[in-house]
């Protein structure tokens, strides 16, 4: 059975940086955007909010779809990752709130793109995605609630 994980990233930018989150897997410190899994009965974009309050401590919503990517990870998990862009005024302080997240830092493109700490390919991906200037409106996606059924 094919059951790929969905995930929500944000790509957060303020004053030519990019926020990124360092968490410690098997006791090394790699990179990552705030980002983690979509939770049942939650919409996308109330997933990015929720991951990026619990990994940086800063309430925002997304202005924007950069990109969906699907991939599959060198253990063979696949995803379906949605990521959203939140431009915000200025660099801002950060409070994880998640235990797993060591702590924030707030990179250029450069020292991003040619970090070898990188969680994953997706990473690096994902600011080349801001650095393309595409972005989509959040309308595409569209959480349908059916109405219930009169007599039920």
């Amino acid at each position: 059975m094919f059951n790929p994980h969905v995930t929500v990233a944000c790509i957060v930018h303020a004053e030519n940086k990019f926020l990124i989150v360092e968490e410690f897997i098997n006791d090394k410190p790699l990179w990552n955007q705030p980002a983690g899994h979509l939770e049942a009965d939650e919409t996308l974009l109330a997933a990015a909010e929720r991951e990026l309050w619990e990994e940086t401590g800063i309430r925002a919503q997304p202005q924007a779809l950069l990109k969906l990517h699907q991939w599959v990870a060198p253990d063979g998990t696949p995803f379906i990752r949605f990521l959203f862009l939140v431009e915000v005024e200025k660099i801002m302080d950060t409070h994880p709130q998640d235990d797993d997240i060591y702590c924030c830092h707030w990179l250029s493109a450069e020292e991003i793109l040619n970090s070898s700490q990188l969680r994953s390919p997706l990473v690096a991906e994902s600011i080349l995605c801001y650095l393309e200037r595409k972005v989509y409106p959040l309308s595409l996606l569209d959480y349908y609630d059916p109405p219930v059924a009169k007599g039920s």
